[in-house]
């Protein structure tokens, strides 16, 4: 039975992973850019839902109203900073490091280096629950996947089936040959910021309810959200949602069966072999090209 929750429990705790994901996924699959500073838009959300939630003494999940638009507006001027530079590859993970590095400084001073985290009266999700028989599941886990699952299939659908999701998938094969049909690489792309800088509100938010906060948890996601981003294969936003899930049971079940100090060791054992004998990612269809 324990095998079973630690199971279920991770793939839940995966929705989590692939929320964080999905948007530097898709950016890098897209835009050919590494953007870390997505990492910093994660940690702002949910600072800014905590602060809102306690200052304002509302329901958290309506901080959304108020961090969805934020950080839309962040993460597209980020975007555009991207492409005002014109930074290659190496050179956006370079200059969005720098730029998370400026966010968790900001952070730090505006909200102190402690642990900060929101009271039970005001975040009753953190101690929330669903049972089914001998099996429990914490609400803020159920949120996560819930959400997860709504983003993978919302931005799999925009990909598949308006004008938009293929005029990115055209600028992510051949920015060149896209432009000469009239793609707009520029306003696309700070639209695509947007979009990203909207689902880190997102994640965290749902980060929020069930963790305490500090500056430095911003870098404690870089391994977990890049194994999720590359055993999924990069711009396959399904891919990614189903390797959030893997890499939770993984966890998971080792933590359960073995130790959790263990799980990382096992955890990046598997990504390694993964990566070798499947460097594309797990889940990428074969001769697939762009994003999906």
């Amino acid at each position: 039975m324990n095998v079973i929750q630690a199971t279920l429990s991770g793939a839940l705790i995966g929705g989590l992973y692939a929320l964080m994901a999905t948007g530097l996924s898709v950016t890098w699959g897209v835009l050919r850019v590494i953007n870390l500073a997505h990492f910093g838009l994660i940690l702002v959300g949910a600072y800014l839902t905590f602060q809102i939630a306690v200052s304002w003494q509302i329901d958290p999940i309506l901080s959304l109203v108020v961090t969805v638009p934020a950080l839309f507006v962040a993460g597209a001027a980020i975007q555009w900073l991207f492409d005002k530079l014109r930074l290659s590859e190496f050179n956006s993970l370079l200059v969005s490091f720098g730029l998370l590095s400026i966010t968790i400084q900001v952070v730090s001073n505006i909200w102190s280096a402690d642990f900060q985290r929101m009271p039970a009266e005001i975040n009753p999700y953190a101690t929330g629950s669903v049972t089914l028989g001998r099996l429990v599941f914490p609400v803020t886990t159920l949120m996560a996947f819930g959400l997860a699952l709504l983003v993978v299939v919302g931005a799999h659908l925009v990909l598949r089936r308006t004008f938009a999701g293929r005029a990115m998938r055209a600028m992510a094969q051949d920015p060149a040959v896209a432009g000469a049909f009239g793609v707009d690489h520029r306003r696309l792309s700070v639209l695509l910021g947007g979009v990203v800088g909207a689902t880190a509100a997102l994640a965290g938010m749902v980060f929020a309810l069930s963790n305490a906060l500090t500056p430095e948890t911003a870098y404690e996601w870089f391994g977990t959200v890049f194994a999720v981003v590359i055993l999924g294969g990069i711009g396959e936003v399904v891919g990614t949602f189903a390797s959030g899930i893997l890499v939770g049971v993984l966890s998971g079940v080792v933590a359960a069966v073995w130790s959790p100090a263990t799980a990382p060791f096992v955890l990046f054992s598997a990504i390694i072999l993964a990566l070798l004998l499947r460097p594309q990612g797990l889940f990428t269809v074969a001769g697939a090209g762009g994003v999906r």
